[in-house]
Parts: C-alpha cells; sequence; structure tokens
C-alpha cells in the first residue's frame, strides 16, 4: 500500500430534526391537546486511533464525510430517530487541524482513542414542550439546529521511540533491517527509501523498542531539497535521534561536512527538534582496516568538533553524556551493544517520566535530560 502522510478532507454533521407540531385526536377525547414530538439528533462524525490503519491513503481518495440528518418529530409522542454517527479510523499518531483556523482539532496518540471532528445538530422541540395553563394548544414548535461542518487537515506522524537519521545511502535500512523484522528496500544507489519505515527491536519477551528509518537528507532539505524534508516530521515524536554517518562513502565526499549539513538542516526545521538527544552511530566499518577505521574516526571527530566523553555509568545508567558508537549494519557488528545502550536509555526516561508524575513529596530530585549532540 502506497504510504500517505497529509491529506485533506471536509466533514459535515447531521442537521437535527425539526419539532413536530401536531394535536390529538381520537374519538372521545375532546381537546386532546398537543402531542408533538421532538426531532432526533443529526449524526456526529467521529476520528478514532487505530493501530491496525498505518497511512492516510483513504483520505487521498475520499475527500468528503456526511453524516446523515436526524429524523423529524411525529404526532403520538413520538420523537425523530437520532442518526447514526460516522467513525474514521486514522492511523495512531495523526495530527487533525482545522484548514480555516490552523487549531490543532486533535492528536490520536494512543488506540481506541475516539474525538468528535464535527457535532450532530439537536433534534427541534414539538409543540409538547409550549403547552402551558395560558397557552392550551401552542402551536409552536422548533427547527432542528445544524450541524457542524469544517475542511480538516490530516498529517501523521510516525510513533517511534528512536529515530535514525542521515544522508543516503548512510546505512539507515540496513541498520534497521540488522535489528528488527522490518524489510525496508536496500540497494546500492541514493533515495531507496521513498518513505519512513518502522522496526520493532525485541529485546526479550517484555521489552521492546520502536525505531524510525525516514528517508535519507541532503544539504537544502529544510527548504525542500531531496525528499527527507517531507519525512521530518516523522522525527519530531521521537524521544532519542540516531545519527548514522557513513565513513567509507563510494566517493569523494566528506562525511564531517555531511554530518554538520543535516545537523544545520535540523536547525533550520525545528529548533526543538535539534535539541533532542542525538547519538552518533559510525557505520560500514567493515569495509576499513583497523588503522584506516582509526584514522577517519579521529578526521572526523577533528572536523566536526563534537566531543564524547566516556559515559560516567558508576552509579546507574548516564542520561547526560552524549555516546558515540561504530558498528557495521551489514554485518552486524556493534548493532547489539547499540540497541542494548538505546534501551537502557529509554528505559530510564521512562523512569524518570513516572517519577516526575508522582507527587512532589516522593519524588527525589531529577535531573532534566538536555543531552545533545551539537555542531560548533
Amino acid at each position: 500500500m502506497k504510504f500517505i502522510d497529509e491529506a485533506k478532507i471536509d466533514v459535515a454533521a447531521g442537521r437535527g430534526g425539526n419539532g413536530a407540531t401536531s394535536f390529538r385526536r381520537e374519538k372521545f377525547v375532546p381537546r386532546g391537546g398537543p402531542d408533538g414530538g421532538d426531532g432526533g439528533r443529526g449524526g456526529s462524525v467521529f476520528a478514532v486511533a487505530d493501530e491496525n490503519v498505518n497511512t492516510l491513503v483513504e483520505y487521498r481518495f475520499v475527500k468528503r464525510y456526511q453524516a446523515k440528518n436526524g429524523e423529524k418529530g411525529h404526532g403520538s409522542d413520538r420523537y425523530g430517530a437520532g442518526a447514526d454517527d460516522i467513525e474514521l479510523k486514522m492511523p495512531v499518531g495523526t495530527l487533525i487541524r482545522d484548514a480555516d483556523t490552523d487549531e490543532i482539532v486533535a492528536d490520536l496518540v494512543a488506540h481506541g482513542q475516539r474525538v468528535c471532528l464535527a457535532r450532530g445538530g439537536k433534534g427541534g422541540l414539538g409543540n409538547i414542550h409550549f403547552k402551558s395553563s395560558v397557552n392550551r394548544a401552542p402551536k409552536q414548535s422548533t427547527p432542528g439546529e445544524e450541524g457542524e461542518a469544517r475542511t480538516l487537515i490530516l498529517e501523521l506522524k510516525v510513533l517511534a521511540d528512536v529515530g535514525l537519521l542521515g544522508m543516503p545511502n548512510a546505512g539507515k535500512s540496513t541498520l534497521i533491517r540488522a535489528v528488527s523484522a522490518a524489510r525496508p528496500k536496500v540497494a546500492d544507489y541514493p533515495f531507496t527509501t521513498l518513505h519512513p519505515n518502522l522496526g520493532v527491536v525485541r529485546m526479550d519477551e517484555n521489552n521492546s523498542f520502536v525505531m524510525a528509518d525516514i528517508p535519507g537528507l541532503i544539504e537544502g532539505a529544510a527548504e525542500g531539497a531531496g525528499l527527507g524534508h517531507r519525512f521530518l516530521k516523522h522525527l519530531s515524536r521521537t524521544g532519542l535521534l540516531l545519527h548514522v554517518v557513513d565513513l567509507a562513502p563510494f566517493d569523494d565526499t566528506d562525511p564531517a561536512a555531511e554530518a554538520l549539513a543535516i545537523v544545520e538542516e535540523l536547525r533550520k526545521y525545528d529548533e526543538e527538534l535539534h535539541d533532542k538527544p542525538r547519538w552518533l552511530v559510525l557505520n560500514k566499518l567493515d569495509m576499513l582496516d583497523d588503522e584506516e577505521a582509526h584514522r577517519r574516526i579521529t578526521d572526523f571527530l577533528d572536523k566536526t568538533g563534537w566531543n564524547f566523553p566516556e559515559p560516567d555509568d558508576r552509579f546507574g545508567f548516564d542520561m547526560t553524556t552524549p555516546r558515540l558508537f561504530k558498528i557495521s549494519a551489514l554485518s552486524h557488528e556493534g548493532t547489539q551493544h547499540l540497541v542494548q545502550t538505546v534501551n537502557q536509555y529509554l528505559n530510564e526516561k521512562r523512569k524518570l517520566l513516572q517519577a516526575q508524575t508522582l507527587p512532589e513529596s516522593n519524588t527525589a530530585s531529577v535531573q532534566t535530560d538536555t543531552s545533545v549532540l551539537k555542531a560548533e
């Protein structure tokens, strides 16, 4: 199925049914009085987050969703039937905005989350409600209310714990294949990945995390160059970024210059995304001997000015120090150490978040994780 992460739709709720003006007419019952019932409620339009849906492709082809109107009221105190609601199933991670006001209508972050997009109109009142001591035969009734209608922009941001970023052909797809059951396309040419891929990295039966691979970035991505700019938003929900760098490029490109360019693209696109914790993963070391690998790593760090002190894990996992990994995604060398360290980081982060939600008297003072890998 084609991956679609943006769509624009119109939703319209149903109108409420009109109230009835009616009088009881039966033999031997003079002056039966008013008996007009209320109109039924118009149908509403709801969005429902469904983990079994992973693309917005359906909303590219069907642009309008109209709920039915409520039934009008009837005599003999019979109320009109309410119309059925419409439920639109959307992927978890869908952000819904009003196209006219840019207001966020809903952010679907959990399976089963249900949000009203357009509320159906109330049914009108029948003349039974207007009976009084001075008005024994009211001829008033009210019309049903109009249902809400709006134009919405749907934007899918995949939910993942870890996001991979890097230049085309850095080896991101090979890495996600090495550590999960995901099988993205891998080839020896740039822009093999055309849409985000998600893989579940399973550490044991009860311990796993989700990794996202997005199309490679190039310089100018924040202004629209290449493919990655369309998918940078998918990294905004991740808790940790892994910057994958090809240390053995097939041409004379400079890995350090490309890495610095990507960091600058993140800064241009979104400061908040740029400031996320970001670790460095130097890839394709299987193509170099030990001496050449050491030379290239040293040269890379000198040119970027990035510093990676040894993390101090003596008193628990060190959350504040950015980390450096040397791997070969193709031969799986170093990948297990990488995912184990990522898993430790995510577990510690969850513990910190849980501690911060407890009452203040029960929580110890915790430091907010502000470690980021930044270009000078």
